[in-house]
């Protein structure tokens, strides 16, 4: 079984105060309307471009969403 997104950017928590993918994870951890079972990029990117807040900016998605790619969606 594959991954959700939120899974994979979780790990992200607890990071410097200045890394940006920690600061989106804990962003999206907090956010409890958060799409935490989806794995497809449109409907992620969406979300974060419409509803999140400033702390999940639309850039580190891109990456941390790269990421999750690369990585297999494991």
């Amino acid at each position: 079984m594959n991954k959700s997104f939120y899974q994979f950017a979780l790990s992200f928590r607890g990071g410097r105060k200045d890394d940006l993918q920690a600061q989106f994870a804990e962003s999206m951890f907090n956010d409890l309307s958060f799409p935490k079972e989806e794995t497809e990029f449109d409907l992620i990117s969406r979300y974060v471009e419409e509803k999140a807040d400033a702390g999940m900016r639309s850039v580190v998605f891109d990456d941390l969403y790269k990421l999750y790619e690369e990585r297999g969606k494991r």
